[in-house]
């Protein structure tokens, strides 16, 4: 059975999509822009302040979802620039700390609503 995840701590869907699906012991959460929840503007030009927003946005899904960062396995990290590669990882390092998930990082020619940096994550709530 499949639940769709929908919480306001993390930007509405700006398209025909779920914040997230649980599937079984699954959490699939979509691709999260550095938005801003409350007001549905990017939080910053900084590559830092957009890849630290993105990833709350993860967190406050998992979050509604009864899961957390610790339970994520796979990442994926899609960026417009890799010169911008070490100044992700180092937030990105901040907010996985024990739990280091499989993770693939590509550069892309466009993001939606030309954000810098967007972050989807699958998560395993199974024993």
């Amino acid at each position: 059975m499949n639940k769709a995840i929908f919480t306001k701590n993390a930007p509405a869907a700006v398209g025909p999509y779920s914040q997230a699906m649980k599937a079984g012991d699954m959490i699939f959460v979509s691709g999260q822009i550095p938005f801003v929840p409350e007001t549905m503007t990017l939080v910053s030009e900084d590559i830092r302040e957009q890849t630290r927003q993105s990833l709350e946005n993860v967190k406050a899904i998992l979050e509604e979802a009864g899961a957390s960062l610790n339970d994520v396995v796979k990442a994926g990290v899609f960026i417009k620039d890799m010169n911008e590669f070490k100044a992700i990882n180092e937030i990105y390092s901040e907010y996985f700390t024990e739990n280091k998930p499989a993770r693939a990082c590509v550069e892309v020619a466009r993001l939606p609503l030309d954000v810098r940096v967007e972050i989807e994550v699958i998560a395993y709530v199974g024993k």
